[in-house]
Parts: C-alpha cells; sequence; structure tokens
C-alpha cells in the first residue's frame, strides 16, 4: 500500500492509545464497515435485512472511516481516494435510509389524513436507497481488497440487527395531558408553523417535476443549505413543543396537539433525508473537478447510485411530501391558534385623509398575517377579515360611505397591540399618502 507517513497521535480520543501504524489502524476502522458489507451482500430479500440498527452501524462506522481517512489525507490521495469517497457515499445514503425508516415505523401514530400514497412513495424511496447500498458494499470490499486491508472472516448475524417494533407495547401509566398548559406555548409554536409554512410555499413543490425541470432547480433553487435552514426551523418547532407543550407520546391525549406535532414531525425527518441525500448528490455525483481521480471516481459512484433517479426521490417524493404536509398543517395549525391565543378589543381612528387604501390596508394585514391569530375588522355592526388586504379595503368603502371616524379590531390581542402602535403613526403615511418610518415594534414590515 502507498501512503505517507501517517502524523503522530494527537491530543484527545486517541491520546492514550497504542501509537499504531496506519495500515494497522486503518484495518481496524475498516473492521465493522466490511462485516456489514458482507452481510448485506448475502442478503436474499433486502426489504427485511435493512433495519434501523443497521443504518445506525452503517452510518456510525463510515463516520469513524471517513474521519480517520480526512485526517490522513486521502482526500489528496490517488490510492486512498476512492475508498474515502466510498465510505462517505454509504454514510450519507445510511443517514438518508435511516429518517425515511423512521417515517415508516412512526407513521401509523401519526395520525395524518391520507397517507397512503405517502406511505407506498416512502417504500419506493427506501427501496432505492437500499438498493444503492447494496451495490455500495461489494464496491467497498472489492476496493479493500485491493488496498491489502483485510476482510473479516465472519459477517454479523441477523440477529445483531433486529427490526425495532416487538409484539409488546409497554403500559400507558404517565398521563402526559397537563390540564394547565400554558397557553403562550401553544401560540408561539402554532405561530411559528403558520410563519414556516408561509416561507416553505415559496418552494411550491405541489407537483411531480420531470427531469429537465429538477435540473434547473437543484443546486441553484433548492440545494442542501437551504434544506438545512428549514430542517433547523422544523425541528427547532419540535423541540419547543416536546419542552414546552407535550413530553409524552403519540397514543393519547390531546388529539389536536399530537396530530400537529405529527405534521412538523414528518417533515421534520423529510428534511432530514433530502438534506442528506442532497449533500450526496452535490458533493459526490453532481460537479467533478479536472483532476483524473476526481472523475473516474465520480464516474464510479455514478454507476452505484442512479443520479436521476436520486434527484427524482429528493424532489417528487421529500421535498413533493414536506410541503404538503407542511400546507395540510395549516388549518389545524390555526384552528389550534385561534382556539389558544388572548382576544381583545380596540378601537382606533381610520388613516387621516385618505382612509384605508393600499398601503394602510397592507401593512394591517401584514400584522395580522405575522402573528396567525384571527382578527376581524368591525364597521357599524359588519365584520371584515383582517388579515385579507381585499377585506379591509371593502371595509373602506362601508367607512366612506357610513362617514366613520373610528373602527374597531377584534382578535388576537398580539396583533391588536401592533395595530395601535401603527394606528398611532397614522398607518405609516402622512395626510399626502406618502410613506413615514414606522416605530421599532414595527421593524418586520419593512
Amino acid at each position: 500500500m502507498s501512503t505517507q507517513n501517517p502524523p503522530p497521535d494527537t491530543p484527545g480520543d486517541d491520546a492514550s492509545s497504542t501509537n499504531l501504524l496506519f495500515t494497522e489502524k486503518v484495518r481496524i476502522f475498516s473492521h465493522d464497515l466490511l462485516k456489514c458489507c458482507t452481510y448485506i451482500i448475502g442478503f436474499k430479500d433486502p426489504r427485511y435485512g435493512f433495519t434501523k440498527k443497521l443504518y445506525s452501524k452503517l452510518i456510525s462506522t463510515t463516520q469513524l472511516m471517513e474521519d480517520f481517512l480526512d485526517f490522513h489525507g486521502a482526500k489528496n490521495n490517488n490510492n486512498w481516494y476512492v475508498y474515502r469517497e466510498l465510505t462517505a457515499a454509504v454514510r450519507h445514503v445510511s443517514l438518508g435510509a435511516y429518517s425515511q425508516k423512521h417515517i415508516a415505523n412512526r407513521l401509523v401514530f401519526y395520525d395524518l389524513p391520507d397517507s397512503q400514497a405517502f406511505a407506498q412513495e416512502g417504500e419506493r424511496t427506501l427501496a432505492f436507497l437500499n438498493q444503492g447500498l447494496m451495490k455500495l458494499a461489494p464496491a467497498i470490499l472489492a476496493e479493500a481488497t485491493r488496498l491489502e486491508i483485510e476482510i473479516p472472516r465472519k459477517s454479523f448475524d441477523p440477529t445483531t440487527f433486529p427490526g425495532i417494533a416487538s409484539t409488546e407495547m409497554l403500559d400507558y401509566d404517565i398521563d402526559d395531558e397537563n390540564k394547565d398548559l400554558q397557553k403562550k406555548h401553544i401560540v408561539k409554536i402554532s405561530s411559528e408553523f403558520l410563519s414556516i409554512a408561509a416561507d416553505f410555499d415559496q418552494l411550491g413543490f405541489y407537483k411531480p417535476y420531470g427531469l429537465e425541470e429538477i435540473l434547473t432547480i437543484v443546486p441553484e433553487r433548492v440545494n442542501e443549505v437551504v434544506i438545512r435552514r428549514f430542517e433547523m426551523l422544523v425541528h427547532n418547532l419540535q423541540s419547543a413543543f416536546d419542552t414546552y407543550v407535550i413530553q409524552g407520546g403519540y397514543r393519547y391525549g390531546n388529539r389536536k396537539l399530537k396530530q400537529l406535532r405529527s405534521y412538523f414531525s414528518v417533515v421534520f425527518h423529510l428534511l432530514q433525508m433530502i438534506g442528506r441525500l442532497l449533500h450526496y448528490y452535490e458533493r459526490h455525483l453532481h460537479r467533478a473537478s479536472t483532476k483524473n481521480i476526481y472523475r473516474q471516481t465520480q464516474d464510479r459512484l455514478v454507476q452505484l447510485t442512479d443520479p436521476e433517479a436520486l434527484l427524482d426521490r429528493i424532489i417528487n417524493f421529500g421535498l413533493y411530501y414536506a410541503c404538503h404536509f407542511m400546507t395540510s398543517g395549516k388549518e389545524l395549525a390555526r384552528e389550534i391558534l385561534n382556539e389558544n391565543i388572548e382576544r381583545g378589543r380596540i378601537e382606533v381612528g381610520i388613516p387621516v385623509k385618505l382612509g384605508f387604501h393600499s398601503r394602510p390596508s397592507l401593512l394591517v394585514a401584514k400584522i395580522v398575517q405575522h402573528y396567525g391569530g384571527q382578527v376581524e375588522l368591525v364597521v357599524v355592526g359588519d365584520r371584515f377579515d383582517a388579515s385579507s388586504v381585499l377585506d379591509i379595503q371593502w371595509a373602506g368603502g362601508k367607512i366612506n360611505k357610513e362617514q366613520v371616524s373610528e373602527v374597531v379590531f377584534e382578535g388576537d390581542v398580539r396583533a391588536l397591540r401592533d395595530i395601535e402602535i401603527l394606528a398611532a403613526v397614522n398607518y405609516g403615511e402622512d395626510t399626502m399618502g406618502k410613506g413615514v418610518p414606522l416605530p421599532r415594534e414595527l421593524a418586520y414590515l419593512r
């Protein structure tokens, strides 16, 4: 084997270990990965062989192997680069498969409407990822043989990787439904869900895309960075929910709240999968360097993982259903929000001189949309939706007709507070209809 002299052991994980040669350490760090690969190529029916425990083993062993190789400079070594890339490929495919397997296992508890087609597409996606691992396994074994890394004589036993489900269910003896749930947390989480869903709408993946369309989207419009940002937002939402609203499981308790959690939980795990697979596509399959070893390795990976099929699963399954569930959950989030908001009533003047024309109507609607709770504009007994610019302008017509100088807003006190601030500065304009600076409390309207 052709290697450079390894760097000396550094403080940290290896500080107390024996200073072994690179060749011996690469055998040690490869051992469990190669055992997994030997185990995988022996599958008679991959549907039952791939479990969360196997994915977890693949993820941990490839993480260690990739870190080890990177530490020793494999990215810049002709002899070891391919082994490093194959290891990375297994890691990212396994991470994506783990997330999808988690969704499949939990789907029965999510209580999501019309999820049959989603389940079927999920099975198709998982089968594609499993087939990818079955192609990568012999490739890693072949590369290890070329590098003279010892292949373990024995494979893992199937009992090492059981499925997560059993025939038993533990007693439900902790009541997680707190009768004094803090409504402010429910309101905050519901509002944030609606805000994230509004941002998600900009992606607009509500139909299947052909390959040519997908290639114009990925990675320019949809890429790992974009998806990981949404993943972080949804993960924070789920964490806040589990910390401040419901700490228990899915089976009993407040059905609406648990169903809301199901919406952002399934989206979170879809985004996890999409992010890992986009990383694999962008980093390992998409743009080859001019260096010969990089091009050759990418060509080899393309033979093992079809980039077109991978993109189809990323966009037409992962992103499509992430958008679908974010959109589907909005109605429930609004319902929960409006059941828990503190309601109030304010009486304010109308915009001086020009009334509720485009600018003041838009600013009021943006305030209401920002918080997500219900607010109505009341004019001489008639009620108008204050989140709708058109509705507010319709109210403006009645205001002019009735010669009204003050109106009432009723609903979410958070929005009412900001409408009151806006009204105090004549709804953001002077008497000639020109815009004026808004108070700092309304900075989000700029």
